[in-house]
């Protein structure tokens, strides 16, 4: 009824103001895609002149005082066919009226000639879903991240509100909780993890390139699964459904740190392409059979990029429509970083490990995407997705200073060096069906097969320390102080993953306006095994006989057959050496995790205003882990199972056609990962971590209330409040020990975060003078201010674990939690015509001081100081065929500071260096 008035009221207008000489063309445009809802920002325009005009949010139109005359109309929508519709009359006084809708696929119309074709992935698409959505979300189109310059996913969602992305890993924190309270999904079904220490994958190994849009939804949907606090992050993979067309990319680039260096070292072994994967030799202890050189080699660090997309369509039929689409890329990166790393600083502010250190990073990252997209007919469509990633990063560290201030290099002069290769295959398969059985009924369901497998083969490290600690010119020696100094270790992963989601609605209560009322249930499962092993290989120095002068540049010298016979060291593993029983056999842990849920929920418009969406999910959750590891050689095992109940609500109120109020709250909970439960110990150079069996699930009370205003299509303003109440919250904890080391435990009752968020999205000035040719400047802004506080209590940590932690206060922040986070972006955009644009984009990012560790035994805590960091990017289509981009990133070159804050003394210091890439599109 609505927009019968608002045409009528077009009408009337067009009649009034018309001199008689004049006409005019209005009508609706609906998106035959989305159930013939309106389509807003269609651009409707007379072919073969200036005149047009763009769809407002209700898909309506004007194109007034238009000569007397017959004109064919072009409607056109990025992503949909473009129609034309001829003999289109025009009368003087009078109002033609034209309704019509588009499509990705062809139409029956005898008028309407198809004629170009491309995505749908637009900022203002997802800001009509957005307004639209009884939901609070937020998403990030592919066209907003092509502005930004943005190349991997984690990077894309820290330009949201509320989200920053931990310092050297792909990890990101929503509104201050991390890794363990968020999910991630690709189109609706679980992806997972990478990396034993995590629950999710890590989102920079994933190329923007396959990416139509990410949804990041911040309060709880009855259709994710409950192991949520922070975010569901839901990549949506490209659905190809236009004409046919071939894009190819490259690129080059750099790191001004590592293109400093006189040399660039690595490890031997990996190859440049990161297809990666050796074995340790048959025999590695009664002989020295290792064929990689211990020494470091050189490399030329320059970045490289390729990418190759292609998609074409077939119409099967009447209805029918055969998608398929394409993208292959692979690219690289150098890094370089220099600074200090300290380790277990004590109360009196002295570190007892003292370096500095050099790194030297290499990444790859080979993406291929297939797609599939059926259109069996207007209410039937498949779609088939086969995602392949193989990610990898090489990092070659050299620390030099104290290794130890009590027994190992207590003076300085220590030497260690660690090379890691690292590399992720991961191979996603999803089937995707949407069936529109009846104007009621709707049903929804998928089908995912995951497999992931995860490497560090051949991690090389060794220890060297002075052979005199008050003569540095004596030179250095091996370091027998530890077994583990000197090792080559090899871990092997493995997560398969069988998914499901099945979804049916039904529509009630129709009025004028459409249905009022939808009801939806569904069911969702998971059935996840994860197998870990890792061997490592230590060389126990003896200390019986006098050692050689060891030089870090040769080490190959000394470690080799002749030193073995000559009895300098023996190879062992932790279980002992040559001729122990089960020597050979890893340490492993081995895991199954359950869960099946049911789900239901309510959606009525009450009011032409008011709209509320009720929902409940069960979920059964069962978790087994067993293990045997150097911890505990015997092995054991440890499960829990449990059933929870989480009601959500979503209101929604529109205060007018353009402002929403928004309420949303939720009940969720946050399991431990099967790593943090394991005791397996991993080790690195400053730090050492081990799993805690007795971990259990906390549980999230989650609240949300939001105004948005849309004063355009293209704009957004908005102001959120949230809060979050976790039971018995998961931490990492240094425990007491002689060590330091860190595990994982209920630090205590609760835990509580409050927040503000603010986003703007705002066109600043409007230069066009054709209104189909944008040239206007837009500026975006999103701000969160965030407390956060969570009581420690060691005597609920005794009697729950075999643990004990001296926490140094007795509350205090959650970790990775910034009580600021800020984004600020500025873009230019200049479009020549249709196929020729520049547009350049400054956007700036911010984050306050944010809590790395808790602080134990009148130690103070481990604190990120504040980064802010500048990018730019310039984007220009030459012509239809030729595309150019430039970026720029950390201009500001920000030191990277983590502090222990109670005794003011830097645990880690670095600095990143500039990023440039200069890259070439040429579209066939």
């Amino acid at each position: 009824m609505k927009h019968l008035f608002t045409v009528l009221a077009l009408f009337v207008s067009a009649l009034t103001m018309a001199q008689e000489t004049k006409g005019s063309i209005v009508g609706t445009i609906t998106d035959k895609e989305m159930n013939n809802d309106p389509l807003p920002f269609a651009n409707v325009q007379i072919e073969g002149s200036t005149k047009g005009t763009t769809t407002d949010m209700d898909g309506l139109y004007e194109l007034a005082s238009v000569d007397p005359g017959t004109y064919t109309l072009v409607i056109s929508f990025v992503g949909y066919e473009t129609l034309k519709v001829p003999n289109v009359k025009v009368e003087a006084g009078k109002v033609t009226e034209l309704n019509t809708g588009l499509g990705a696929g062809s139409v029956s119309l005898d008028e309407v000639v198809v004629t170009t074709t491309a995505r749908r992935d637009s900022e203002t698409a997802l800001l009509l879903d957005q307004k639209k959505a009884v939901e609070i979300k937020t998403s990030i189109g592919a066209q907003e991240l092509s502005r930004k310059g943005v190349s991997d996913v984690a990077t894309a969602v820290t330009k949201t509100t509320g989200v920053s992305k931990q310092e050297g890993s792909g990890g990101i924190y929503v509104r201050g909780l991390g890794d363990r309270y968020n999910s991630t999904t690709m189109n609706g079904l679980p992806l997972p993890s990478n990396n034993p220490s995590r629950k999710n994958i890590t989102l920079d190994i994933f190329s923007t390139d396959i990416v139509e849009y990410i949804g990041i939804s911040k309060t709880f949907e009855y259709r994710n699964y409950g192991d949520f606090a922070g975010a569901n992050i839901d990549i949506s993979s490209r659905n190809y459904k236009g004409n046919g067309f071939l894009s190819f990319k490259v690129g080059m680039g750099g790191n001004t740190n590592a293109l400093a260096q006189d040399k660039f070292y690595l490890q031997d072994g990996p190859n440049k392409i990161g297809f990666y994967n050796p074995s340790y030799p048959s025999d590695p202890l009664s002989a020295y059979n290792f064929t990689t050189s211990w020494d470091r080699q050189t490399s030329f660090p320059i970045n490289n990029s390729f990418g190759l997309t292609g998609g074409e369509s077939f119409d099967l039929g009447n209805e029918g429509r055969l998608s398929f689409f394409g993208s292959a890329s692979f690219d690289n990166g150098y890094k370089f970083r220099e600074g200090i790393a300290r380790g277990a600083v004590s109360t009196q502010g002295i570190p007892r490990k003292d370096f500095t250190f050099d790194s030297y990073d290499y990444v790859t990252n080979t993406t291929l995407l297939g797609n599939v997209f059926y259109r069996i007919n207007q209410k039937n469509t498949l779609n088939f997705n086969s995602l392949y990633i193989n990610s990898t990063s090489q990092e070659h560290e050299e620390y030099s200073g104290v290794i130890d201030i009590f027994d190992n290099a207590p003076e300085g002069g220590g030497f260690v060096r660690r090379s890691t290769f690292d590399r992720t295959s991961l191979l996603v398969n999803q089937l995707l069906g949407d069936h529109k059985l009846s104007e009621k009924f709707e049903i929804n369901w998928g089908l995912s097969y995951n497999k992931m497998n995860n490497v560090i083969p051949d991690r090389m490290q060794n220890t060297l320390v002075p052979i005199d600690n008050d003569n540095f010119d004596a030179g250095l020696q091996v370091s027998d102080l530890a077994t583990s100094d000197n090792h080559r270790y090899y871990q092997n992963l493995n997560e398969d993953e069988f998914s499901a989601n099945a979804e049916v609605s039904y529509n009630f209560s129709k009025d004028e306006d459409g249905y009022k009322g939808k009801a939806t249930f569904g069911y969702s499962g998971r059935y996840k095994t994860v197998s870990f092993e890792a061997t490592q290989f230590n060389f126990r120095i003896n200390r019986n006989i006098t050692q050689p002068q060891v030089f870090p540049d040769r080490l190959d010298d000394y470690f080799n057959q002749a030193s073995l016979d000559a009895g300098y060291f023996e190879i062992v593993t932790f279980r002992g050496g040559e001729g122990t029983p089960n020597v050979l056999d890893p340490q492993t842990y081995d895991g199954v995790q359950l869960i099946q849920a049911g789900f239901g929920a309510l959606e009525y418009k009450f009011s032409p205003k008011f709209t509320g969406m009720f929902g409940v999910r069960g979920e059964y959750i069962y978790q087994n882990i067993e293990w045997e590891t150097s911890l505990d050689p015997n092995g054991d095992e440890n499960d829990f199972d449990r059933f929870e109940i989480m009601p959500t609500t979503s209101l929604k109120y529109s205060l007018t056609e353009k402002q929403n109020l928004r309420f949303a709250a939720s009940k969720t909970y946050t399991l431990p990962q099967f790593k943090e439960r394991a005791p397996f110990q991993y080790e690195e150079v400053t730090q050492v971590y081990f799993g805690n069996p007795d971990l259990y699930p906390s549980t999230d009370y989650n609240v949300d209330l939001k105004w948005e205003l849309f004063p355009t299509g293209e704009e957004l303003i908005s102001v959120t409040g949230f809060g979050k109440y976790i039971q018995n919250p998961i931490n990492e904890v240094t425990v007491a020990s002689a060590t330091n080391d860190i595990s994982y435990v209920n630090t205590g009752e609760k835990a509580i975060g409050i927040g503000g968020e603010l986003e703007v999205r705002k066109n600043i000035f409007n230069f066009s003078k054709d209104e189909l040719l944008k040239n206007n400047l837009s500026f975006g802004f999103n701000a969160s201010y965030m407390y956060t506080n969570q009581d420690f209590d060691r005597e609920k940590v005794v009697e729950e674990t075999d643990l004990s932690v001296g926490f140094t206060n007795d509350e205090g922040r959650l970790t990775g939690a910034s009580d600021l986070l800020i984004n600020a972006d500025i873009s230019f955009l200049k479009e020549f015509s249709e196929d020729r644009n520049v547009q350049a984009t400054v956007a700036y990012n911010y984050f306050s001081d944010r809590l790395y560790a808790i602080g134990t035994n009148n130690r103070g805590n481990l604190v990120d100081q504040a980064v802010g960091t500048l990018d730019f990017n310039l984007n220009t289509q030459l012509n239809k065929n030729i595309g150019i981009s430039l970026k720029a990133r950390n201009l500001l070159d920000p030191t990277i500071e983590r502090i222990q804050d109670t005794q003011n003394v830097v645990v880690e210091s670095y600095k990143k260096g500039l990023n440039f890439d200069l890259s070439l599109t040429y579209n066939f």
